[in-house]
């Protein structure tokens, strides 16, 4: 059957680790003199985000300096296509495939700007052929994990027995602005890692099968997350109201999705959702009516790794197959449109 799967998957973290309590520390300092800011009643939200470690491709010196947007993006470009290589390395090296064997990659990452795109750097880094289909995919946040691999599975079906590298990197922790006092800025800074992954998709190969995928969007939502461009790099846009949005209107997208594909929730073995912060895998349980325990992956890679956006759910995909699940997933994930992405695994 033309049914595209999941062939392999691997991760990668960049070199410096940030430790939650000596950031905590830090951003007193850092937003002592910022205006507007009642730093007493933010700084508990590095203490409650259950982060324990997030890590960063710039050691942790770096943030005690301001930066311009132009210094930024040349450290993510530099530092992208590094993480990228070591994860498509693995991916390969588990996949036992060579990078002749690629016929297309998809890369997803909103977090700084590439062009040329961060696929067609990799690509003489890798040995790619020069035929391989490129599809370089931004601004879809922390949904681009699940979209993205949606799109990967979208072209193996439509070309069968071809391989699709699908690539996700986020560095959001070059996003930190120290003269920023805003409640989203503190939140964030309480939040984001680095971190990236890579999968390969394909109608040829053993793996969990990419049974359904699908995406809603809320109208009226484009102010509930994404980034406003500043002289000093990305500001974070959250909105406070996203933990009751998911409890509350979550379950009837996803119950749309499932029936659209002929499921239901009852269906559903595990849950695989983008870590977004602890209220918002407790608003999750609460849409899903989940039993307890059912995302101790997605609580784990938060505390091991943050919020790293887009590459997050595959973390957390990555430790639930690894701990040998089995059965029908549900892979969801949260982003900027607002929209919220979909995808059935059956492993």
């Amino acid at each position: 059957m033309n049914v595209p799967r999941l062939l392999a998957l691997s991760t990668a973290l960049p070199p410096y680790p940030l430790r939650q309590a000596e950031i905590e520390r830090r951003a007193r300092g850092y937003f002592a003199g910022a205006a507007a800011l009642d730093l007493d009643r933010l700084m508990p939200v590095f203490a409650n985000a259950g982060i324990e470690t997030r890590w960063s491709c710039v050691p942790l010196e770096w943030y005690d300096r301001p930066h311009g947007w132009a210094e930024r993006n040349e450290l993510y470009l530099e530092n992208a296509v590094r993480l990228l290589e070591r994860a498509t390395r693995a991916c390969l090296a588990s996949a036992r495939l060579t990078p002749d064997r690629i016929d297309a990659v998809i890369a997803v990452s909103t977090t700084g700007i590439a062009t040329p795109s961060l696929d067609a750097r990799l690509l003489n880094r890798i040995g790619l052929r020069s035929d391989v289909t490129r599809l370089p995919v931004f601004g879809l946040g922390c949904a681009g994990g699940v979209a993205g691999l949606a799109r990967a599975a979208e072209i193996a079906r439509a070309r069968p027995g071809a391989h699709v590298l699908f690539l996700v990197v986020e560095l959001c922790a070059l996003c930190f602005r120290r003269g920023d006092g805003s409640k989203s800025n503190v939140v964030a800074t309480a939040l984001f890692g680095d971190g990236a992954a890579a999968g390969i998709v394909s109608t040829a190969g053993d793996g969990p099968a990419i049974a359904a995928a699908g995406e809603h969007t809320w109208p009226d939502s484009l102010g509930v997350m994404g980034w406003d461009v500043m002289e000093d790099g990305l500001k974070a846009i959250f909105s406070r109201d996203i933990p009751a949005l998911v409890r509350n209107e979550l379950r009837a997208a996803a119950d749309g999705f499932l029936a659209r594909h002929g499921l239901s929730l009852d269906a559903i073995a595990h849950f695989v959702c983008h870590p977004g912060g602890v209220k918002v895998l407790s608003a999750i349980e609460d849409a899903f009516e989940l039993a307890p325990g059912a995302l101790d992956h997605a609580r784990a890679v938060l505390r091991d790794c943050g919020n790293m956006s887009a590459a997050t759910v595959l973390f957390v995909l990555d430790r639930t197959l690894k701990a040998g699940a089995r059965g029908r997933m549900l892979l969801s994930a949260l982003g900027p449109g607002f929209t919220a992405g979909f995808v059935v695994l059956e492993a």
